[in-house]
């Protein structure tokens, strides 16, 4: 993976943490972060954003459930919420800039 998609891959993991985080129950389904992802700035594909959310499962940033077939729910873990609002790091996942 070349050094540039790993920097845009971070971004898009952040980008997720922070939309689940302003969520009033801090999930959504992947076709929604796919499409609020996009509004960001940051391209990713329903597919693209389906392997992203499965990695930050793997470190333990969210959570997912398959409610119906063909759709993913994932919900913010603490740790997830952490790393979204700059209190810890997961490698792979860009870190916040100070707000202010």
């Amino acid at each position: 993976m070349s050094e540039f998609s790993n920097i845009y891959d971070g971004h898009v993991r952040l980008a997720i943490l922070r939309l689940l985080d302003s969520q009033p129950g801090y999930c959504a389904n992947d076709s929604v972060l796919a499409t609020a992802v996009q509004a960001l700035g940051l391209s990713c594909t329903r597919d693209q954003m389906r392997s992203h959310i499965h990695w930050l499962k793997d470190v333990g940033a969210v959570t997912l459930l398959t409610p119906m077939d063909g759709v993913i729910v994932a919900t913010l873990t603490e740790r997830g919420a952490d790393v979204a609002n700059g209190r810890s790091t997961i490698p792979g996942i860009q870190r916040p800039s100070p707000k202010g």
